[in-house]
């Protein structure tokens, strides 16, 4: 077993999501890099700013611009979506996801309950398909088709196509207004991956997969191991055999009560920064996260669902869905990355109508920061950055307090 302190677990886990010491991918094939090594690139239609998965890609990827993982993913088939918890997976995964459909399928009770209750849909939608090549839900005008009262859509077509994505028979083409547009499987994804993997191969893939995604894992039933469906009476015995084979290892974390897991070839990046030694691999190109902040998505795996207070001590949580009356902060609040901490968090909104960018609030863990040079530089460029990233020509900072970090914002701005 590796004993690791919090400090190393939260570099170690920050610098696996590429979020530490600093951007280290550029442009297109960054992007590809960027979202492999993520794991998964969770989706999110809502859009303030940006959305959630651009912004994840901007804090990772140099001269990232919304919209390039849809490149890497529709155009270059390099990854595809799926999923009731919905993300961007490599195409070379498929076979693996494939037992997983196949499972949801024929055991989901919703799914199941989809497939009798529009079965008619479903074998027009399917028919369509092969006609059309391709079709998206709003092909179909609500005064056509059998209303429904489900969250996946209003429509009969709507849940037909949902079923058919679900249980792999289509793909998503591409998105139009990051609405899907679907496709026969076939006609998506190469050939030669439209098979599924053995089960215990799959298991251990997941297994793999949820480890890796988290850095450190407990391997609960939330993670995609226990939510794919898969039959896993046996789990505990396939984890003794990889523990065995060193595919992964156990890691305590002093003051975490549990043990988590990391995987076999991860050890040395542990142990190399419990000695003080940063991979190579993870070297920046440009600034480090102590020279320029990085401001991270509301659904970034670092420090969405409660994991924040647990690796950062940092109480984030993304109130965009709680009523006004009850936010502490706002309603688009994005935590601040300075080093390896999170020191703070901002709410904004772009104004499209004059272009603007506008912070709405300015918060610190610590109010010495508000007079600390180093940190008002950092906060400096990485507005700076985020400008640029949200095609924004002006600033209004107006709503931060403190006047050396206005002061510094604004001044960055007009330099650049």
């Amino acid at each position: 077993m590796i004993t690791i302190n919090i400090d190393i677990a939260r570099r170690f886990i920050l610098g696996q999501q590429g979020l530490w010491p600093g951007r280290r991918w550029r442009s297109i094939k960054g992007t590809e890099q960027a979202m492999r090594e993520m794991e998964y690139l969770q989706l999110d239609p809502l859009q303030i700013l940006a959305r959630s998965h651009d912004i994840k890609l901007h804090s990772r990827v140099l001269d990232y611009t919304p919209g390039m993982w849809e490149d890497v993913t529709y155009r270059q088939r390099k990854f595809f979506d799926w999923g009731g918890w919905l993300a961007a997976r490599p195409m070379d995964e498929l076979p693996h996801w494939r037992v997983v459909m196949s499972r949801e399928r024929d055991s989901g009770l919703r799914l199941r309950s989809m497939a009798r209750d529009h079965a008619d849909a479903i074998v027009e939608m399917r028919a369509i398909l092969h006609e059309r090549g391709s079709v998206s839900n709003r092909d179909f005008k609500m005064a056509t088709r059998k209303r429904t009262q489900s969250y996946r859509g209003r429509k009969d077509s709507a849940l037909a196509l949902y079923y058919l994505w679900r249980t792999g028979e289509v793909m998503t083409h591409h998105r139009e207004n990051f609405e899907r547009v679907y496709a026969l499987t076939e006609t998506v994804a190469p050939a030669h991956l439209i098979r599924e993997s053995d089960e215990l191969e799959a298991a251990c893939f997941l297994m793999k997969k949820d480890i890796s995604f988290s850095g450190l894992s407990r391997l609960r039933r939330t993670s995609d191991l226990f939510y794919s469906s898969l039959p896993f009476d046996n789990a505990k015995q396939i984890l003794e055999a990889m523990l065995t084979d060193g595919e992964i290892v156990e890691v305590k974390v002093e003051g975490w009560n549990a043990v988590h897991y990391a995987l076999g070839t991860d050890a040395k990046v542990l142990r190399d920064l419990s000695a003080g030694r940063v991979p190579k691999d993870w070297a920046p190109l440009e600034t480090t996260t102590t020279e320029e902040v990085l401001f991270l998505a509301p659904l970034d795996h670092v420090s969405a669902r409660g994991r924040a207070k647990v690796l950062f001590s940092f109480d984030y949580v993304w109130e965009v869905y709680k009523p006004e009356h009850q936010r502490r902060f706002g309603y688009y609040t994005l935590p601040i990355l300075w080093g390896d901490r999170l020191v703070g968090r901002f709410d904004s909104k772009l104004d499209r109508t004059t272009n603007t960018f506008v912070i709405l609030g300015l918060w610190l863990e610590h109010d010495s920061l508000g007079n600390d040079e180093a940190f008002a530089e950092a906060l400096a460029c990485g507005f700076t950055r985020f400008l640029t990233f949200l095609g924004a020509g002006k600033l209004d900072a107006k709503a931060i307090r403190e006047p050396l970090l206005r002061r510094r914002v604004y001044s960055s701005k007009n330099e650049n």
